[in-house]
């Protein structure tokens, strides 16, 4: 219920426009409505008694009845649906907020397509409820209402034998709308479980084909495609079951009435317009109550998603600004990690971190994989919070100051750079859309990007496809660094930002680097050890913990972590030229 009052709530802000469906709803309920009450004197005067004074008037009434209705109907679903529709948006727009303001611990809970289809399956079914289910609602209400005065004006005593059949609808509608609702709860989330196999094997589609697998995926789509045929065939069967019995029950209410009904017309009790009035009124009366059965079915299907997209809305982002919170000026001192535990899920990834590094200071971070080198950087920009300890810059909590200004200093490159379906100009701009064409320009040209975009089909104009895919991995990775530059933020984060190109691209790329960094305050997570030699320092984790810290030299000659690592790397990739190399650094 308390989902229902939200949705109301939300409808409450258009009462003008509801007022005026419901004029026009609650006319063409009446109009309805007096269409049994035509049927007596048509019976009686026109075909009884051969009136041909009546002959003339109620066809005419019977017109303007039925195109004052059709006018009413028209205004109403026109009004209802632009209701529906403006609240849906509003939903899907507050959903979305949402979900931008969370951390990277929610989405790393909460799949893609899951999230996918609470935006489009779960608000659809909640654009049915507030639009179709009110109006059917509101229209059909008043329909029975006015049908029932009809048949009690009408006869009142036939009018008491069919009415007794309405108690026995009750339970009936109440047991199939608590079935329906559960069993929508089941097709939603199965929908978003489909939405993330989607998701998951088209992003991944190179993945599957490299490994042969095209029929395993298919038919793991194919199972959760079964579940929700199941769970769609039993809603279609309870949808289906409504109507029957509904018609069922009817018809003993009709019977009994036909019955009595045509015994006192024989007797001469009462006239045969008057009782095909009735007739005519109580087989229009079943109709909204069917109508009204089925809408009890829409209206659970729309609660149970709007559940769904609450449950999101209400969720309270884990990292925001607090009260208070102050803005972050340009960083001039340095960032100081002090007695840093940072858990995931319960589980230590760093340990009791203790970390200074000056202001334009280069420091590179390498370590094993799962050494803690991503959650360590991941916690400067405030994707997470620390469980214990403090991140400070400039000797500022980065909890107490605002995450705008704080992002704002931060420029981060990734190994998966991650570009937008857009043109190239506006994914370089991507941050601040406002800037001009020559400063876009020359931080392409000082990302070395400036020469391969010019051959683009349409230059900075050409849209780069989903995720870039229109480009290769070298020329990517230089539009990533094109916007890092434009963005001219004072720290810059490299997370393994050459590890997955080639040789040739890795130079032109590494260039790009060099003209980034200058001036800024650098934090390397390093995948490729030779990227590094130059870093002011370099610091070794293992299992969250920083076991050593120096430059490349020190750190050669202590033999050490760094060492360890520097000399399996260059062993593996099997080069003398490497390993000769290595043993001139050993000195």
């Amino acid at each position: 219920m308390d989902t229902f009052n939200r949705l109301f709530l939300m409808a409450r802000q258009y009462y003008v426009r509801f007022i005026f469906a419901a004029i026009c709803m609650v006319i063409a309920g009446g109009l309805q409505s007096a269409l049994p009450l035509i049927a007596k004197p048509a019976i009686d005067q026109i075909f009884v008694n051969k009136d041909i004074a009546s002959l003339k008037w109620i066809p005419l009434a019977v017109i303007a009845i039925f195109l004052f209705k059709g006018l009413c109907n028209y205004g109403q679903n026109i009004i209802m649906s632009s209701i529906g529709l403006r609240i849906v948006t509003d939903l899907r727009n507050k959903l979305y907020d949402q979900i931008q303001q969370q951390s990277l611990s929610f989405f790393a809970e909460h799949p893609t397509g899951l999230l996918m289809s609470r935006i489009t399956n779960d608000v659809a079914s909640v654009q049915t409820a507030s639009s179709e289910a009110i109006t059917a609602l509101v229209k059909d209400t008043f329909m029975l209402i006015s049908l029932v005065g009809v048949i009690f004006y009408t006869d009142w005593k036939l009018a008491s034998i069919a009415i007794v059949v309405f108690p026995l609808a009750v339970y009936p509608i109440a047991f199939f709308g608590r079935k329906m609702r559960n069993l929508t709860t089941s097709t939603q989330i199965t929908m978003g479980t489909l939405n993330s196999l989607l998701q998951e094997t088209i992003s991944g589609t190179r993945i599957v084909k490299a490994f042969g697998m095209e029929k395993y995926e298919s038919k793991r789509f194919a199972a959760e495609n079964e579940r929700l045929f199941k769970y769609n065939l039993k809603a279609v069967s309870i949808n289906a079951i409504s109507s029957p019995l509904m018609d069922f029950l009817g018809g003993l209410g009709i019977a009994a009435v036909i019955f009595y009904g045509g015994y006192n017309v024989v007797q001469g009790h009462s006239t045969p317009g008057t009782f095909f009035s009735f007739i005519a009124a109580l087989l229009m009366l079943y109709e909204p109550v069917k109508r009204l059965t089925n809408i009890n079915n829409t209206i659970n299907q729309g609660i149970a998603g709007a559940d769904r997209i609450f449950n999101i809305i209400d969720l309270t982002p884990d990292i925001e600004d607090k009260p208070g919170a102050i803005n972050l000026t340009p960083i001039n001192r340095g960032i100081d990690i002090d007695k840093v535990t940072f858990c995931y899920e319960k589980t230590p990834v760093l340990k009791n971190i203790n970390l200074s590094i000056k202001a334009g200071e280069v420091v590179a971070f390498v370590g094993m994989s799962g050494g803690g080198k991503t959650s360590l950087v991941n916690l400067i920009p405030r994707f997470y919070d620390v469980s214990e300890g403090r991140v400070l810059i400039d000797g500022h909590d980065i909890r107490d100051v605002t995450l705008q200004s704080l992002r704002k200093q931060i420029a981060i490159v990734t190994q998966q750079t991650i570009l937008f379906n857009d043109t190239v100009r506006n994914n370089i701009a991507y941050g601040d859309i406002e800037r001009t064409e020559n400063e876009i320009i020359n931080a392409a040209k000082a990302a070395n990007a400036h020469d391969f975009i010019m051959k683009l089909p349409k230059g900075y104009d050409a849209n780069i496809g989903e995720l870039g895919t229109k480009l290769s991995g070298g020329e990517k990775q230089r539009i990533s660094i094109a916007r890092a530059l434009l963005k001219n933020a004072p720290i810059l984060i490299l997370d393994e930002a050459t590890s997955s190109l080639d040789t040739e691209a890795e130079i032109e790329v590494q260039d790009a680097l060099d003209n980034l960094m200058k001036g800024r305050t650098t934090l390397v997570i390093a995948h490729r050890l030779s990227t590094i030699r130059n870093a002011d320092r370099i610091i070794a984790l293992v299992n969250g913990k920083i076991v050593e810290e120096g430059d490349h030299e020190t750190l050669m000659k202590k033999k050490g972590e760094y060492f360890r690592l520097y000399n399996l790397q260059f062993k593996d990739e099997g080069s003398d030229e490497k390993n000769d190399q290595l043993a001139k650094d050993m000195g």
